[in-house]
């Protein structure tokens, strides 16, 4: 557990970077610190491993007092991801995750075996391990440097805006790389990032930052959603929270209809729906428009790929969000292999959620 007491930091000539933040994170969970530029984050994450010194207050790590380590002995002990990864450029993929482990006098083998293994559980080609990181694209990058911060096996990491740097869609899949790990992991993890989807997402618990390095709210997503503590909290989440605490809301099982479909390279049937789903070996590819294709058969790019796809476990929000998505207003429906089962429309999800409201 990793707690702050009261820890103010300020510098020469009067600047408070962060002002008397109390704030208590448990092992073994995500905590996100979110909150707008100025708001003290960075500098609250970075006097946990003494990158910064408190000016007040005290940081203890599982009740002994940071300042009481040695800050070297410190840092090695826990990981450390940072936005641009920071990886040694004429060292090797292998050589930067194994920098740690050396570091902490591992032999070479051992910390090279460590190494390979952490290449592949964040999602790496062994290919990978003897390139440079310039030939890494931005999000192979940030795995290495995943990688690197997790190879000795510390309890505690710390990720400073990790995925910010990357494209929208390399950004999900390291988001849902970090949630499997941490699955798998446990570790205690102190989060930071401006972006409260991103917060909502990851957090076991958010903490919401003021500017001038105050603690605004500590909460759950659900319970910061359901209540948050003031204006600015509750203008930070956004006007659409509504929309995002759907997220953490249970689904109850959704009425499924079905669908006439064609394959890729099918002709559709005189008298056919205004849409039909493509479906390729159980899979589905998009809408398409049987009237546009005239007498011909269905290509790739004849296909309407607007709608995106919600798991039968999928949350309300991703259920609701399959249905608008949709050109046809129906939201595609799959099973964990990705097979298609069936749509759902907006209305269904409305319905249920009316009703599971009104019974409880």
């Amino acid at each position: 557990m990793i707690r702050f007491d009261a820890v103010t930091k300020e510098y020469p000539g009067g600047s408070v970077a962060v002002d008397g933040l109390t704030l208590t994170i448990p092992t073994g969970e995500v905590t996100v610190l979110v909150g707008p530029s100025g708001c003290g984050k960075t500098t609250s994450l970075r006097m946990i491993n003494r990158m910064i010194e408190p000016t007040r207050g005290l940081i203890t790590i599982d009740g002994t007092s940071v300042l009481d380590l040695d800050a070297a002995t410190l840092r090695r002990g826990i990981g450390y991801v940072i936005q641009h990864a920071g990886l040694f450029p004429h060292r090797t993929v292998l050589e930067n995750i194994a920098t740690v482990p050396r570091l902490l006098g591992w032999d070479k083998g051992r910390a090279r075996t460590a190494a390979m293994d952490w290449l592949e559980r964040v999602g790496l080609s062994d290919e990978l391990a003897h390139r440079y990181p310039a030939q890494l694209s931005g999000g192979q990058q940030q795995r290495v440097g995943v990688a690197r911060a997790l190879a000795a096996d510390p309890p505690i990491l710390l990720m400073d805006e990790p995925f910010s740097a990357v494209d929208p869609v390399v950004r999900q899949q390291l988001q849902a790389e970090l949630l499997r790990l941490q699955a798998e992991l446990q570790k205690t993890i102190v989060f930071v990032t401006h972006d409260i989807d991103e917060a909502l997402l990851l957090g076991n618990q958010v903490a919401v930052m003021r500017v001038g390095g105050r603690l605004a709210q500590v909460d759950s997503p659900q319970d910061l959603l359901a209540r948050p503590v003031d204006d600015f909290v509750a203008d930070f989440l956004g006007r659409d929270r509504g929309i995002r605490s759907l997220s953490f809301t249970g689904m109850p099982r959704l009425p499924l209809h079905s669908e006439r479909t064609l394959a890729l390279g099918e002709r559709p049937e005189q008298g056919s729906p205004r849409w039909m789903l493509v479906v390729e070996e159980g899979q589905p590819l998009g809408w398409v428009e049987p009237e546009r294709l005239g007498s011909g058969a269905v290509e790739l790019s004849d296909l309407n790929r607007s709608g995106v796809v919600a798991a039968i476990s999928a949350s309300p929000r991703e259920a609701l969000d399959a249905a608008l998505s949709s050109p046809t207003g129906r939201g595609v429906i799959v099973d964990e292999t990705g097979e298609f089962l069936g749509t759902v429309r907006a209305s269904d999800v409305i319905a249920l959620l009316e009703a599971e409201r009104a019974t409880s």
